[in-house]
């Protein structure tokens, strides 16, 4: 998979980001548009993973006040799901994030998606919350640099 970055809205890659996000949450997990786009679209980094061209996963992050990366928006197209896309994807943004000296990344992981998550490293901190209808765990992985 080739994966590309981008902080701006008006690049394509966002663009395509935009694609997978409005399938993945808005048709599937029923997620409002207005929930689903936000305030923070001009303060992410996108990060888009392309097989053959085609853009088929996504995730989004923000640098936190403790210098974190609050990582946001992880998805997959459905008919590229279980090949490890999210995984290679994760890797990216974690490599990317050391070679930063990030300290942590964290995560709002709907709860079904937990154990993806765990096996990446993450810790479930905190209670359960509600986003959009679903239920959600932040989780955390502390980078050594």
């Amino acid at each position: 998979m080739k994966i590309l970055m981008t902080n701006s809205i008006n690049s394509s890659i966002y663009q395509n980001s935009l694609q997978i996000r409005q399938e993945v949450f808005v048709q599937e997990q029923k997620v409002p548009t207005n929930i689903e786009v936000d305030n923070y679209e001009e303060r992410c980094t996108y990060y888009v993973g392309y097989i053959n061209h085609t853009p088929v996963a996504t995730a989004r992050n923000y640098l936190t006040k403790d210098h974190g990366w609050h990582i946001q928006r992880v998805a997959v197209l459905k008919k590229y799901r279980q090949q490890g896309y999210a995984r290679e994807l994760l890797t990216f943004i974690e490599n990317q994030a050391r070679q930063q000296h990030i300290n942590y990344l964290i995560l709002g992981a709907q709860d079904q998606a937990q154990p993806f998550y765990l096996k990446q490293g993450f810790t479930v901190v905190g209670e359960q919350f509600v986003e959009a209808g679903i239920k959600h765990h932040n989780m955390i992985k502390q980078l050594t640099n």
